[in-house]
């Protein structure tokens, strides 16, 4: 069995932890080193298994097109939406990073919040000024606005309740916020009321920040539309550390400069890397980041160790995170 990893994850450790864990399941020799950022040459591309991380599209594709031996492909990434763009076999199995990425995308997920809800971009504005921004203390002491400048008692919406969610809710939930998440399935996870996507509408009104970590799939294509910002309440905040094609940006820079919605932040948008031309660059109170919050899988050598000894002992019935399973019918035993 060969089996393909991407040049960035013998920087993470990969390789050492691989020698150690994985010698009598896959010989040294089938473990191969790629660049990720290149097509996989053509002497590999008898492999097996594909270990994907931030490779460009194009490239998975072309991997997809090109490797018709593999069996099994892994991303390091939360969301597969690119693995399964890709046009790879309806043989081949294909499954996430889900959890790896958790804790940097929950502590970037806070940080947005509470750089929004707490006005970090206007104190930022006033120090390139060498400017005392008085007017912020007033506003956090008007009385009909200091409910808005905290996180104690606010209504936080996690739409998208999955691990990371599991992981900032508890975070939220310490700073007094009351959590409520929305997922395909209605609820309890993780001792949070979860609602399902029937369920949004009914707690936009009075939604204090919405915080998006909804994967790119088809059915969540601008699912932040104007119908949905039309329903929150002006002095709400939006924040996406999910993917950037979940959110229909003309009609969020509309509501950010009409003053229909107080703020946003973002670590994703539809186009990465952002154009010099977007007019998200210019959007009143709106947080931009580099899609950074989980730009590290941590415990990725540990988690791929056990992904492979359970492929090679129970094939893709082994497997955690499975998005999409294919033909099991050719072997998963070791080999050449």
């Amino acid at each position: 069995m060969k089996i393909l990893l991407p040049d960035v994850t013998f920087d993470l450790g990969f390789r050492r932890l691989l020698d150690a864990d994985l010698r009598q399941a896959v010989a040294d020799e089938a473990v191969v080193r790629y660049a990720m950022h290149e097509p996989v040459p053509h002497e590999h591309a008898d492999a097996d298994v594909l270990v994907t991380w931030a490779n460009p599209p194009a490239l998975v594709s072309d991997a997809a097109r090109r490797l018709t031996r593999l069996r099994w492909v892994q991303t390091l990434s939360a969301g597969p939406d690119v693995a399964l763009a890709a046009g790879f076999a309806d043989d081949v199995t294909i499954s996430s990073g889900r959890s790896l990425h958790d804790e940097t995308v929950a502590e970037h997920a806070l940080m947005l919040v509470l750089a929004s809800v707490r006005r970090l971009p206007e104190a930022l504005r006033a120090q390139r000024e060498h400017r005392w921004a008085r007017e912020m203390a007033a506003a956090q002491a008007a009385p009909d606005t200091d409910a808005h400048w905290t996180l104690s008692g606010a209504r936080v919406v996690l739409w998208g309740f999955g691990s990371i969610a599991e992981r900032l809710a508890p975070l939220l939930d310490a700073l007094g916020a009351h959590v409520t998440g929305v997922a395909g399935t209605p609820g309890s996870r993780a001792g949070f009321d979860v609602v399902g996507p029937d369920g949004l509408a009914g707690l936009l009104p009075t939604t204090d920040v919405l915080v998006s970590l909804l994967p790119a799939v088809p059915g969540t294509r601008h699912a932040l539309d104007a119908g949905v910002l039309a329903q929150l309440p002006p002095h709400a905040r939006f924040v996406n550390a999910g993917r950037g094609t979940t959110v229909d940006e003309a009609a969020l820079l509309d509501a950010l400069r009409s003053g229909r919605l107080a703020g946003a932040a973002l670590d994703v948008t539809e186009t990465e890397p952002l154009p010099a031309d977007s007019p998200l660059w210019d959007c009143p109170n709106l947080i931009l980041t580099p899609h950074v919050a989980g730009g590290r899988p941590r415990g990725a050598a540990r988690f791929l160790a056990d992904q492979v000894t359970a492929w090679t002992r129970d094939g893709a019935a082994g497997l955690r995170n499975v998005v999409r399973a294919g033909n099991e019918g050719r072997s998963t035993t070791t080999g050449s």
